[in-house]
C-alpha cells in the first residue's frame, strides 16, 4: 500500500468492472495501457476488485471435463531429478511393516501386527508387544485383569509381566501406592506381595461384612 487513498475515475472503475474476469496481471496491463496510470500496481487492481467483490468468477480448480494441458505426456528426463525419483518396487525409508516396532509416549514397546484397526479398517494395527507375547504363550488376558512389569518395561519377554487384577493397580501406584514403577528392581517383588496381601485382606473383609 501506497499510505494514501488512491482514486479512479467513472471511466476507470467501469473500465476494471468489465475485465474483472480476466487474471489481474492481465487487466492491469490493459488498464495501465488504456489509462496510463503508471501508479497503479497488481496489487491495487487487486485490492479494489476484492473490496468491490468483482470476482473473476474462477476457483482455482479443474472445471468438470476439463483436459489437463499434460494429460498422457511423458516427463521429459532430467538426471538430476532422476536420482530422487522411487524405483520401481522400492520403498521409503520411514515405511512401516508388519513387525516394526516403535515406543509409545508412555514408554511400552508397539509392535506392528496383522490385525485389523477398527478404527481405520486397515490390515494392521500397532498393539503393545509385552501382552501380544504373553497372550501368545497364555491365552487372552481375562476381564478385570491386566499385566505388569517385574522389571524393565522395555523388556517384552512374557516372563517379566505379572497378571494382576486392575483393582490392585491403585496400591502399586495410585495416589496412595508405594511407587511400584519408580522402585528399584530389587524391592518391587516386595512392593507387589505387600499389596496382594493388603487386596487380598480388602477382600474378606468385604465378604466378612457382607
Amino acid at each position: 500500500m501506497d499510505g494514501h487513498y488512491i482514486r479512479y475515475s467513472a471511466a476507470q472503475l467501469a473500465f476494471i468492472k468489465r475485465g474483472r474476469k480476466k487474471p489481474r496481471r492481465e487487466l492491469h496491463a490493459a488498464f495501465v495501457a488504456r489509462f496510463r496510470r503508471r501508479d497503479i500496481t497488481v496489487d491495487h487492481i487487486k485490492e479494489l476488485c476484492t473490496r468491490k467483490r468483482w470476482r473473476t468468477g474462477r476457483t482455482g480448480c479443474f472445471e468438470k471435463g476439463v483436459v489437463p494441458a499434460n494429460k498422457g505426456k511423458k516427463m521429459p528426463y532430467n538426471a538430476n531429478s532422476a536420482r530422487t525419483q522411487f524405483k520401481k518396487g522400492g520403498l521409503p525409508k520411514n515405511t512401516k511393516y508388519l513387525g516394526h516396532e516403535r515406543v509409545s509416549k508412555d514408554g511400552y514397546v508397539e509392535i506392528s501386527v496383522k490385525r485389523r484397526n477398527p478404527h481405520t479398517g486397515f490390515y494392521r494395527r500397532y498393539v503393545l508387544k509385552h501382552r501380544w507375547l504373553w497372550e501368545k504363550k497364555h491365552g487372552r488376558v481375562p476381564a478385570g485383569m491386566c499385566l505388569k512389569c517385574k522389571g524393565d518395561v522395555l523388556n517384552t519377554d512374557p516372563s517379566n509381566w505379572e497378571l494382576i487384577p486392575r483393582a490392585l493397580l491403585p496400591r502399586l501406584n495410585g495416589r496412595f501406592g508405594r511407587g511400584y514403577d519408580d522402585a528399584p528392581a530389587k524391592l518391587k517383588p516386595t512392593i507387589m506381595a505387600v499389596a496382594k496381601l493388603e487386596h487380598q485382606l480388602r477382600d474378606k473383609g468385604k465378604v466378612a461384612s457382607a
